[in-house]
């Protein structure tokens, strides 16, 4: 399987873990990773100004991958979300298929649509398999009780087509079950991280990444458990900035998916970029030194 690393803007300058734990992670599933020059950013924030330039934006990054003859791997959700809604767009509206095209055309660019779009879930779950990780388990996570959190665009919008159910999510469930951990069930599960609010509403951002965190410790959970690198900044990043925020003291260990991957892999910590983690991830002993 060999598909075209599309890196997005957070993880490449700011969550550094994810992609170490990725680039470790994949290739030991028989996952090849290709670095293409020339993406840029995929629109999505910039959507509520003009829509236009994020349809255009997400194409262009398509085209580019579509020139080469590779699918595209977003890991992040949000990015994910981006291209998925441009090419469920440019699919069935012929005339903005060209408008769009016209644009791309100045770089030599030319959207298809030939292009598949995966993010980490669906990639993991759907396309490598439960069976081909489970073959690569050397160290099981012990029977560790831990909380799952999806994240807004991992599920939502559904009509659009999302890596998993926007009720019920269970792919990141089945995935840790297979490493030998307990994911279990929580009330708060399906709530946002508040990440998106930072840049008006700072406050009450970190009001609803410490609720929810504050939740899973009053829960027990061991650790909790993400996959997208704007959730992450939140629970890991933000984690104490987040307590004082609802006067309480977190201790949550955070965790992306693919790193607990590793672990169970066997892949030593450091590999994993488990020391960028800013959450107490060292009161969980597992994987390598």
């Amino acid at each position: 399987m060999k598909y075209a690393l599309y890196p997005g803007c957070v993880m490449p300058t700011e969550q550094y873990a994810y992609e170490l734990s990725i680039r470790e992670v994949l290739p030991k599933l028989e996952v090849e990773l290709v670095d293409i020059k020339g993406f840029s950013c995929c629109g999505e924030p910039l959507k509520s100004l003009n829509q236009m330039l994020t349809l255009s934006l997400s194409a262009r990054n398509i085209s580019i991958a579509e020139k080469q003859g590779l699918d595209v791997y977003a890991p992040c959700p949000m990015c994910h979300l981006a291209l998925t809604e441009c090419k469920r767009i440019l699919d069935s509206d012929p005339l903005m298929n060209e408008r769009i095209n016209k644009l791309l055309e100045e770089e030599g660019l030319s959207y298809t649509g030939t292009a598949n779009l995966v993010d980490t879930v669906e990639l993991l779950h759907d396309v490598v398999g439960l069976d081909k990780i489970k073959a690569q388990v050397k160290k099981p996570l012990k029977d560790l009780k831990l909380a799952s959190h999806y994240g807004c665009h991992t599920i939502r919008p559904s009509e659009i087509g999302r890596p998993d159910n926007s009720e019920n999510p269970e792919k990141i469930d089945k995935i840790l079950e297979i490493l030998g951990a307990k994911p279990q069930y929580y009330p708060e599960k399906l709530d946002c991280c508040g990440g998106l609010l930072n840049a008006n509403l700072p406050e009450s951002a970190l009001t609803k990444t410490g609720q929810k965190l504050q939740k899973v410790q009053e829960y027990g959970f061991d650790a909790f458990v993400d996959a997208c690198p704007w959730c992450h900044r939140q629970y890991d990043s933000k984690q104490v900035k987040a307590g004082e925020t609802v006067a309480a003291k977190l201790e949550v260990p955070v965790f992306y998916l693919t790193q607990l991957l590793g672990l169970a892999f066997g892949v030593s910590k450091e590999k994993l970029g488990l020391d960028l983690n800013l959450s107490p991830v060292d009161k969980i002993s597992i994987g390598g030194k």
